[in-house]
């Protein structure tokens, strides 16, 4: 089809180099977008689909005071930092090692993390999903590149617990997780708690990982109400 694309602007160079040149490849451009985002969204379907067929309800217990959980936490900027710093240090000390993954341009996470965790935990950068004020259109293809460097460090590191709150990162790095399971590699946990400032809807995040993931926590009754799935905690903060 692609092939089919290409050869087509051939029977046009009579046209010039003028504005209708331009035209065209502003089009080209825009199909591309749109036939790599249909792909991207088709992939997660379909494999978030087969994840709901196959996923394992009863997941064995672990011995608190044998077994040490591996822990990996995806860190956003700002409140989501705070909060997410806060449930991690409330747990307990067999979560060990902990990973802490932030966006590569987010200092002030790196920084709040080297000030509270001192042994047994790394930090792990990837591509931000999506900048403040990014256009949608253009936040396809970065939460693509952010997908393609989140597979190999979560399929490297094998988790057995995802840690997220809501931050865009959460996105590629669950999506990784869902896959490490799917592919039989590692029985991953994925748990959500979702940001206490959201009262009456869930984040963007949580509404695609919703029906997805584990666990799936609320801070606000209006919430539990609306989504029955969700487990209610209370104010955490």
């Amino acid at each position: 089809m692609l092939f089919g694309v290409f050869s087509a602007t051939d029977t046009i160079r009579g046209f010039g180099s003028g504005e209708k040149t331009k035209n065209l490849c502003a089009y080209l451009v825009k199909m591309w977008v749109l036939l790599t985002s249909l792909a991207m969204v088709g992939a997660i379907l379909f494999f978030s689909v087969l994840y709901l067929l196959t996923r394992r309800k009863d997941l064995p217990k672990r011995d608190k005071s044998r077994n040490a959980v591996s822990l990996l936490a995806v860190m956003g900027s700002g409140g989501h930092t705070r909060e997410m710093l806060s449930l991690v240090n409330a747990l307990g000390g067999h979560y060990s090692p902990r990973y802490f993954i932030i966006a590569e341009t987010d200092k002030m996470s790196e920084h709040k993390i080297r000030q509270n965790q001192t042994s047994n935990s790394e930090i792990i950068y990837i591509p931000r999903s999506r900048e403040v004020k990014q256009s949608y259109l253009t936040s396809i293809l970065s939460t693509m590149r952010a997908v393609l460097f989140s597979m190999p460090v979560v399929f490297r590191l094998k988790p057995d617990v995802i840690l997220c709150n809501g931050p865009g990162t959460c996105i590629p790095v669950c999506f990784a997780g869902l896959l490490l399971r799917i592919t039989g590699l590692h029985n991953t946990t994925i748990v959500y708690v979702e940001s206490f400032c959201r009262v009456k809807s869930l984040s963007l995040s949580g509404k695609l990982l919703y029906n997805l993931i584990d666990d799936f926590f609320v801070q606000w009754p209006e919430l539990k109400d609306k989504y029955p799935h969700a487990k209610y905690i209370g104010r955490l903060f």
